[in-house]
């Protein structure tokens, strides 16, 4: 097998995947294909699918972001203390937004000026935004923002079938697809995952491409917390927890490479699908909790492997 087949082949494989689990639920449970179930699979998919977005980029430049978990939390209380304070509700879902970015941008900022390991600034972070969360919340769930507004952004649907999160999910997708394969930022953050000496020698200010791989991860970690905080009517400072591990098992299953520089964000939509498919068919099947969460990490494991093997 060529080289170029063998790539083809990796990227191809995620889609296979998705297919032949998506046949065998199929066959398996009559409930699987309706209109109703797909809808909502979507739906749940959107809140990883947009976090794993901004955790591609990051794992393209060989990073790893552990905080998203804790940047959602935190964003979706100020979101809702904003809101229970009376501001509009566009404006405190945009400074929710914002205030993930800046919680991002400082992770950027620890990592390439202070030239910390990403594992460790984002452990670091993940602790401190998680703390504060409970402490502005006091430690409990910020609930009852009565605004059908608000409401629309995780509850709402386009035309009356297509879930409004689902929408979100898909101008992100096209926005960041977009970014890395038709600008100049796109080619930057992939010449840096490459090779980072080489891409600064080619003149590509690395330390302002992390920072900005950072906000952006931070502000669409923000973004699903607003999704998540609407659809449940409520703020929950625990809210997160384990999502950054979801965030890249979509990733690595979509055949982006942990070590960087390659990888691509088509790849992150099917993984992101794969899991959501996965979590909703053994559901549905009446498989426990606890084996959902073995099977999820054999599918990890031989996603990671695989990569491994197709650069030998």
């Amino acid at each position: 097998m060529t080289p170029q087949q063998k790539a083809m082949l990796q990227k191809l494989g995620p889609f296979i995947a998705l297919l032949a689990i998506c046949a065998g639920l199929s066959v398996m449970s009559a409930d699987f294909l309706t209109m109703g179930n797909l809808l909502n699979v979507m739906r749940q998919v959107s809140i990883n699918a947009l976090i794993a977005f901004g955790m591609t980029l990051v794992i393209l430049l060989g990073g790893i972001d552990l905080s998203v978990g804790s940047i959602l939390a935190l964003s979706s209380v100020l979101t809702a203390m904003l809101l229970q304070a009376g501001v509009d509700p566009l404006l405190a879902t945009l400074l929710g937004i914002l205030s993930g970015a800046l919680m991002g941008c400082c992770n950027g900022l620890v990592i390439s000026k202070g030239k910390v390991a990403p594992f460790i600034a984002t452990l670091a972070s993940m602790t401190i935004l998680r703390g504060l969360s409970l402490v502005a919340s006091n430690g409990s769930p910020i609930t009852g923002f009565g605004s059908d507004m608000f409401s629309m952004l995780g509850g709402g649907y386009v035309a009356g079938v297509v879930p409004v999160p689902v929408v979100w999910m898909l101008l992100m997708f096209a926005g960041f697809w977009f970014m890395l394969k038709k600008t100049v930022f796109g080619r930057h953050v992939y010449a840096t995952g490459g090779n980072e000496e080489s891409a600064r020698l080619s003149g590509v200010k690395v330390d302002r491409v992390k920072i900005w791989v950072y906000t952006l991860s931070g502000a669409l970690s923000a973004m699903a917390g607003a999704v998540l905080t609407s659809r449940l009517n409520s703020a929950q400072p625990t809210a997160g927890a384990g999502y950054e591990l979801d965030a890249i098992a979509a990733v690595v299953l979509g055949g982006t490479s942990l070590t960087g520089g390659r990888g691509w964000i088509v790849g992150t939509l099917i993984g992101a699908l794969l899991i959501g498919v996965l979590n909703n068919g053994l559901n549905l099947l009446g498989v426990s909790s606890f084996y959902q969460q073995v099977i999820k990490g054999v599918v990890i494991l031989l996603a990671v492997l695989l990569d491994r093997s197709g650069k030998k």
